[in-house]
């Protein structure tokens, strides 16, 4: 009975948010479903390996471009119903909140970099610190930090302007130390217990956190052991001529503070908040500030944002008119119908979460939209549920560190002025993660 009901249910067509009727798994509505993804993919990723520069295509325009696209091409309903669609797409709670946390770290980089913060920290790091261990340091203290405050973003947001200072004073590569941070970031949001990818990847599965924690970290410690060493001997081919300044602790206090709150599971638009109230203070208390000036001084650092939250809001609009739309549901099914051993359906379930991630720029709603069709698939070849929320939140890091569209890499290259695509090339921890973890499905499938 059960059997015909599936059957039954099979054929009935899908459903997207507010009733819309979605178009087929197959033939023309697949591709007019992710026809605007390929739009992106051909206006921002194809046009600029054409022309040899990630820089001469805007990626906003990109993105306005195929956000208008989507909106016309879709005819299941009227077009203010559609409207009505990119912005609850845009207004989603998760992006609110990434874009609250970009404005506050624009404001606080901006205001420590203009009370001395960052040269401050810099001189420290240098003085009590070879330029042999800075990037095995940096990578250490960025997975402490990211595992204690549970995000990735607000991670990235705090450590890469010292990475780039850092780097700039040693005369090393910028992009190679803001991805040392990158990596770091994403070992401790993968791990974290109060990181949102962990909450959602255990509580769609049913398990404990500790469980998934057990699970994760057989695979993710040796790839952050392997990344340690690999930096270890970059480090001792990096050049080690630099002159140090005498540190001047006072003006370090705001990321010492940010660190430490940080590390006591302190939320992270706290901790910023905290920040930014301490670098006020030293600016008015040390260099006799006019408070018009710290307010102009935070403003410029909030616009400085603009970009990364105007791309963060049309990414989420444009997402939600493809899910209503059954693009996120066709590409599922597409990779869920060729499983047929465990080795695959490992595969498998890691494949959609890397898809749904590639088309959301966000793991945790990449999580999100694969972790029921993922719970099924394991189901059926008896994949223990701890395994499965180990899978998604290990693959959705891992996309979600290479794609130049990310907040992660946004955000990441917006403080270092430097294109996302550099970072990428520079990237160490997540390829050795990827390559640990298809290992391990292979090796696992074969049980």
């Amino acid at each position: 009975m059960e059997e015909t009901k599936n059957n039954n249910r099979s054929q009935l067509p899908l459903q997207g948010a507010g009733g819309l009727q979605l178009p087929p798994s197959g033939g023309k509505g697949a591709a007019l479903a992710l026809s605007p993804l390929l739009l992106f993919f051909i206006c921002y990723v194809g046009g600029s390996i054409a022309l040899h520069d990630f820089y001469a295509i805007p990626i906003i325009v990109a993105f306005v471009v195929t956000c208008l696209y989507a909106l016309f091409i879709f005819r299941n309903d009227t077009f203010n119903n559609r409207v009505m669609a990119f912005g609850r797409g845009a207004g989603n709670e998760n992006i609110m909140y990434m874009v609250l946390i970009f404005i506050l770290a624009g404001g606080f980089a901006s205001l420590a970099k203009s009370i001395g913060a960052v040269d401050a920290t810099v001189n420290m790091c240098l003085h009590f610190l070879p330029t042999a261990l800075l990037l095995p340091g940096l990578f250490l203290a960025t997975c402490l930090v990211s595992m204690s405050i549970g995000t990735s973003v607000g991670s990235i947001a705090a450590l890469v302007p010292l990475a780039a200072g850092l780097a700039a004073q040693t005369g090393n590569s910028v992009a190679l130390y803001t991805a040392c941070i990158v990596g770091g970031a994403f070992f401790g949001d993968n791990l974290s217990f109060i990181s949102d990818t962990t909450i959602v990847a255990t509580r769609t599965q049913g398990i404990a956190m500790h469980e998934k924690f057990k699970a994760n970290i057989r695979i993710v410690l040796p790839a952050a052991l392997i990344a340690m060493m690999v930096y270890i001997v970059i480090g001792f081919g990096s050049n080690a001529n630099h002159t140090v300044e005498a540190p001047n602790f006072i003006r370090v206090l705001p990321y010492i503070v940010v660190l430490v709150t940080a590390i006591c599971g302190i939320n992270v638009i706290i901790v910023l908040t905290i920040g930014i109230i301490l670098c006020t203070i030293l600016a008015l208390c040390l260099d006799g500030a006019a408070f018009t000036s710290i307010l102009q001084s935070i403003d410029g650092g909030v616009k400085g944002m603009s970009e990364l939250i105007i791309v963060t809001l049309l990414a989420g609009g444009l997402m939600e008119l493809i899910r209503i739309n059954g693009g996120i549901d066709i590409l599922m099914n597409a990779i869920k119908s060729r499983v047929t051993k465990r080795r695959g359906a490992e595969l498998s379930i890691g494949a959609l979460v890397v898809a749904a991630d590639i088309c959301t720029a966000n793991n945790t709603i990449a999580i999100l939209t694969v972790s029921s069709l993922a719970k099924e698939i394991a189901e059926r070849f008896n994949i223990p549920p701890r395994r499965v929320a180990s899978l998604l939140d290990t693959w959705s890091c891992i996309a979600q560190s290479i794609i130049p569209y990310g907040a992660q890499l946004l955000i990441a290259s917006g403080l270092a002025a430097i294109a996302p695509t550099e970072i990428i090339s520079h990237l160490v921890y997540p390829y050795i993660l990827a390559i640990i973890t298809l290992g391990v499905s292979v090796v696992k499938g074969k049980d």
